[in-house]
């Protein structure tokens, strides 16, 4: 007997993924499609609507260490933060394989699963790891802000590195991307989503410092070995619409920057 396909619909999160995982293997139901409250309803399939359940979730975070091993449960919820097409799908696949094979599956890298979602995970912490050396945080009034556009979600693979890299300050770093932010402040830290996220006009101490900045970059740059190539090769053009050095004010900031000039 084939089990019934069905069209699942979660709230996003990888709480409410793991829930469906759960009710699929309790009713014996084949998911084929995954749908966010964002995404169209339409679909040829029975649409069930599947609520993040707490208890569920961890009942089957559990089982992915116990089934699959420590490998196999890092691999599934690091491939539910990575941009793969229909991610959701690829870690079914990986569960239910897992689940059936063991630890050792997840090593089986010439398994198409084990294949794509391991690229993606490779790409997830790649990305990260490069953010940790192009955010730019902005003082303003007392606060540390940044923002990023990175095309996975990286914010909890940062949270571990900037939080013990400056634990006596509040900072808020926002992904632009899928529109939430890491927040923190000393001994607490949450990465909730924000609709819509304004940094404020910079202060003019500020303003000095990006000016600074800018001329330091400039200033250690060897002429005669100019290779825009090279460059974008360790600091992808993508990544420049965040970093101060690639940045100009605004009018009304350089208005501020103005005053701060000497008078002729």
């Amino acid at each position: 007997m084939f089990p019934t396909q069905v069209c699942c619909q979660y709230d996003g999160s990888f709480t409410g993924f793991l829930s469906c995982v759960f009710d699929c293997y309790v009713h014996q139901e084949e998911p084929v499609e995954f749908r966010t409250p964002g995404d169209p309803c339409c679909s040829l399939y029975p649409m069930r609507t599947i609520p993040a359940h707490e208890e569920h979730a961890k009942r089957v975070y559990r089982s992915l260490a116990q089934r699959m091993g420590a490998q196999g449960q890092r691999m599934v919820a690091r491939g539910f933060l990575t941009c793969l097409p229909d991610k959701e799908l690829w870690l079914w696949r990986l569960i239910q394989e897992g689940f059936q094979r063991g630890p050792a599956f997840t090593r089986d890298l010439t398994h198409p699963v084990v294949d794509r979602v391991g690229k993606a995970v490779l790409h997830l912490e790649h990305e990260a790891h490069l953010f940790t050396g192009f955010v730019r945080f902005s003082d303003l009034a007392g606060t540390l802000v940044g923002e990023i556009e990175p095309k996975n979600r990286v914010l909890p693979l940062l949270r571990p590195h900037f939080c013990s890299r400056y634990p006596q300050e509040r900072f808020v770093l926002h992904d632009r991307t899928h529109q939430e932010a890491l927040l923190y402040q000393p001994g607490q830290w949450a990465i909730l989503p924000v609709e819509d996220f304004q940094m404020g006009p910079a202060g003019e101490e500020e303003l000095s410092y990006r000016r600074l900045w800018r001329s330091f970059y400039d200033t250690i740059a060897i002429e005669g070995r100019y290779n825009p190539k090279c460059r974008m090769t360790h600091m992808p053009k993508r990544y420049w619409g965040c970093m101060t050095e690639f940045q100009t004010d605004s009018p009304s900031s350089q208005r501020s920057e103005s005053a701060l000039l000497p008078s002729p």
